[in-house]
């Protein structure tokens, strides 16, 4: 071809000048097919753009005995380039070469293959043919086998009872790139479709898709089930589930029938979500001013379900923990996360279903903008539930995570798809949810959510970049949204503002705020807002320079330049700017004071602690004034202020016992001081019309005190145990305080005494509630003896539980149980790799063991240890887990230089008493 093309320019005189450059144009593109290879298309990000599918026709049969399945596709394609090649994705499948053919429409002959060539590191399938394939619409066909498998994602099995024997259902999870361990696919966001599916299942099964069953035919013992074909949507919002279950049903206000399908006689736990799911279509048909696009909604309870649910256009699918409520088993916190979640999950079916990204860079796109909106919904629904207070739990773990060198910009580039998995992380939910908190406040909640009714309404029934909304945002609102917003997505990290007094004005100036205490180089956009010794004195501006000034005479009337008076100012108000704040000493005590006078709101409150906290761990305080700070929260009784203390104090102890542990127990007697008063107040028994938030604080103080050590808590805790045990009655021990009685039933067993972990095993054995075998699971490895530690942990790998479980017992290792959990971590490494795989479940294992080291020798032995075992799905997680380990060993060197600290420690433990 290339000798005829050298030819052709020697004739160019001999031809017409237009005919002859349309004919060396197609000469060209000949030339380029030709050249192409099998090799060209390895290692690559993304799949080429020869082909786009436009309709995929899947049968699948599953069988439940042999947890194996057969199905053929017929995707219809439209060919947009000259190519001898069609490339997808596929994964785990046995692709039966003979079923495999091309036809174009514009021809009724199939063309046959070439070769075929499975490329398994990279997850693609490359069909060549010999010739190039029309352009324009065409079919291609494959037939294929695979296996049910046991990792919960592509189609793979769960396992239930069902009177006593055990069964298998079939249940797919295809989020991020696994539909192409389902069928052959273009497996990428972009690439939408239209899906029509058919499925061959046994005829007492239930089947489910993402739309309503359009035909039913018996086939002997079994039946086929034909599904509506789909709207237009990505492969990895397809969904299927077949099994046994019951269900409850609803309709929305437009009559969009709503059901909860759950295990078999557990359908009455349904109800609560039931309600929340119908109550939140119509509220998002309101927000987005877009209807909810599907005929129906079904959310399905899975056994085994590694992450908490899945938004699939019309089938959502959940753990069970996150969608069933039991009025005398759950928690309030239960019913707290499954609205949440719910909330969540349908907020996707228009962020991230109906608009979706176009490719896993922008994945905070769907998962900030759900997590955002839940809230909202969850506010709307529950406004006693003070959620917005409660959202600052969100920011503060964006923070924590975004405090590292390793973490990674919102808008993070994906190169391979083996890296999508680590940033379903803090980074894409919560930063993105805070950073659009800010965007929100700083907008108005008026113009955003006309602004988002609008980018709904455009970009419906295709893919969207984060630069897309920022443009209708910008045009909605006329501020410079994408200047402002790039400092928050495309770089890594957050701003601390160090705020001081001088000559009569207050100064700004923003430095990149790391944990480690070292100075970043990133500069930020920051919308500022603050407030003087009242809410009604406000002003907001933004930092767009390294530093600013501004004149304290103008902005507070309390402030005299001479002495200095007795005023407050408080930065970022009500915390909704993601950033942290520095204030010099007079500030800072100016704002203390301001919190024991209740001065300041309850977001607020939390802010100036969280800070005070985070700038203690980067060594930029003492850790004797963050203790001072937290004796200004003697009289404090709003559940997340509480919540947020105990978190603190878990940490603060932790590392005390490794700087000073002399000191360990006046610290713990410290805290106990701090939560005394409202545990008293809250007691071990609920009261008639007591709130939502007292419930799910009693548990959390009760646990705290468990934690540390306090006899009478413990004392109470066993007694109410042991009479839970003789007859099972809840009055005994409610669920809010069960998780307190459990961890404190851990603290007295020892190798010697295990009675009290034989019983919370049989408890867990009796047990069908998924909420209830989590809140056992997290307290078996909470006991001070290694050797139980150990057994637990041994406990978390056999069949007794099931593989996403095992991420609640490693939340509750005890301090003395570390180093056992790190060598039982080392020792079990190759099984719960090969267990666990890749995703959430394996990162879960590497943070919760290594992250609570702290000392640099811990992270050198770590380190030396994964040298040889990283990978790219862990490699992320990895890093940052050693990274917090040498956070913690240089904040341990740091108190260990406060010579003072005990004498603080004391004489605070006794102004709080």
């Amino acid at each position: 071809m290339g000798n005829l093309y050298g030819k052709l320019m020697h004739c160019k005189q001999l031809l017409d000048g237009h005919l002859f450059e349309g004919f060396l144009r197609k000469v060209r593109r000949w030339t380029m097919a030709e050249e192409q290879n099998v090799e060209q298309f390895k290692g690559q990000a993304r799949l080429p753009k020869f082909a786009a599918p436009k309709r995929y026709d899947l049968f699948l049969k599953p069988d439940l005995a042999s947890c194996t399945f057969s199905g053929s596709v017929r995707i219809a394609l439209d060919v947009v380039g000259h190519t001898r090649f069609l490339v997808l994705n596929a994964a785990d499948l046995a692709v039966n070469e003979g079923s495999v053919w091309f036809r174009s429409s514009s021809s009724s002959e199939e063309i046959r293959p070439a070769e075929i060539v499975a490329v398994e590191g990279d997850e693609i399938l490359i069909i060549r043919f010999d010739r190039l394939l029309p352009r324009g619409e065409g079919v291609l066909g494959i037939g294929f086998q695979g296996t049910l498998n046991d990792k919960m994602k592509g189609f793979y099995r769960s396992t239930y009872e069902h009177k006593g024997e055990k069964k298998n259902m079939a249940v797919t999870q295809f989020e991020p790139v696994d539909a192409r361990r389902c069928f052959p696919c273009w497996d990428e966001p972009v690439c939408k479709a239209t899906f029509k599916i058919t499925l061959e299942v046994p005829s007492e099964l239930v089947a489910l898709s993402n739309m309503p069953v359009v035909e039913e035919k018996p086939d002997g013992p079994s039946r086929i089930v034909s599904f509506e074909e789909s709207p237009i949507m990505s492969t990895y919002l397809v969904a299927i589930v077949v099994g046994l279950f019951d269900y409850v049903e609803a309709s929305t206000s437009d009559g969009t029938k709503v059901r909860v399908y759950c295990q078999v006689g557990k359908s009455s736990q349904g109800k609560f979500a039931l309600d929340v799911a119908v109550k939140t279509l119509d509220l998002y048909k309101k927000y987005f001013a877009v209807p909810y696009p599907l005929p129906k909604l079904d959310m399905v309870a899975i056994p085994d379900f590694a992450a908490g649910a899945m938004e699939n256009y019309g089938l959502v699918t959940y753990r069970e923990k996150a969608l069933l409520f039991d009025d005398r088993h759950s928690a309030a916190s239960n019913k707290q996360q499954v609205a949440i979640v719910v909330a969540h999950e349908l907020a996707h079916q228009w962020f991230g279903n109906l608009v979706t990204m176009e490719w896993w860079t922008h994945l905070w796109l769907n998962e900030g903008f759900a997590t955002w909106v839940s809230y909202l919904a969850a506010d709307s629904l529950f406004p006693e539930w003070n959620v917005w207070t409660q959202f600052l739990d969100e920011t503060t773990t964006g923070f924590r995570l975004d405090a590292l060198a390793e973490s990674h910009p919102i808008e993070v580039d994906i190169n391979h798809a083996s890296e999508i998995d680590e940033i379903f992380d803090a980074i894409s939910y919560k930063k993105g949810a805070s950073v659009i908190r800010m965007l929100q406040s700083y907008l108005g909640a008026e113009c955003f959510q006309k602004a988002l009714a609008s980018y709904i309404k455009k970009f419906a029934y295709s893919n969207a970049k984060t630069e897309d909304l920022w443009t209708v945002l910008e045009k909605e609102s006329g501020e410079p949204v994408k200047k402002l917003m790039h400092s928050w997505t495309k770089q890594k990290g957050y701003p601390v503002l160090s705020v001081r007094v001088r000559d009569g004005n207050l100064e700004f100036e923003q430095t990149q705020f790391l944990s480690s205490g070292s100075s970043g180089v990133g500069q930020w956009i920051v919308p500022i807002t603050l407030c003087c010794c009242s809410y009604k004195s406000q002003e907001k501006f933004l930092l767009e320079t390294k530093s600013d000034k501004m004149n304290l005479t103008k902005l507070c009337d309390s402030f005299d330049s001479g002495k200095g008076g007795k005023f407050w100012i408080k930065v970022n108000v009500n915390q909704t700017g993601f950033y942290r704040v520095n204030y010099d000493d007079e500030l800072a005590s100016k704002l203390q004071y301001a919190i024991e006078s209740h001065q300041l709101t309850a977001t607020d409150r939390f802010g100036v602690l969280d800070d005070s906290f985070a700038l203690s761990m980067a060594c930029k305080q003492t850790l004797s004034s963050l203790l001072s700070l937290m004796a200004a929260y003697k009289e404090e009784s709003e559940y997340t202020l509480l919540s947020h203390i105990i978190t603190t104090s878990y940490k603060v102890v932790d590392v005390v016992a490794d700087a000073a542990p002399e000191l360990v127990d006046d610290i713990k007697t410290f805290f106990i001081s701090l939560l005394q008063y409202p545990a008293e107040k809250l007691g071990w028994d609920p009261k008639d019309g007591e709130s939502h938030l007292d419930a799910m604080l009693r548990g959390e103080i009760l646990t705290a005190l468990a934690e540390f050590g306090h006899d009478i808590t413990i004392n109470e805790a066993v007694k109410r145990f042991h009479a839970f045990m003789e007859d099972r009655d809840t009055s005994f021990l409610p669920p809010d305080t069960r998780k307190a009685a459990y961890v404190a039933l851990m603290k007295t067993v020892n190798n010697s005494n295990k009675v009290g972990y034989e019983s919370l095993l049989r408890i867990y054995r009796e047990t069908d509630l998924s909420q209830e075998k989590a809140r056992i699971l997290s307290a078996l490895a909470s006991s001070p003896d290694p050797s139980v530690v150990l057994e637990a942990l041994n406990f978390l790998l056999s069949s007794e539980v099931r593989n996403q479980d095992a991420v609640y017992g490693l939340a509750g290792i005890s301090r003395e149980g570390r180093d056992i959990a790190w060598m039982w971590l080392k020792e079990n490494w190759e099984h719960i790799s090969k267990t666990c795989g890749s995703g959430f479940l394996i990162t879960r294992f590497i943070s919760s063991i290594v992250s609570p080291f702290s000392s640099d020798e811990k992270g050198d032995e770590i380190e030396n240890f994964f040298a040889t075992r990283s990978k790219p799905s862990i490699s992320r997680t990895l890093k940052q887990s050693i990274e917090r380990v040498r956070v913690n060993a240089k904040w341990v060197k740091s108190i260990q230089s406060e010579t003072s600290l005990g004498e603080v420690v004391e004489e605070l433990a006794y102004r709080v008493y």
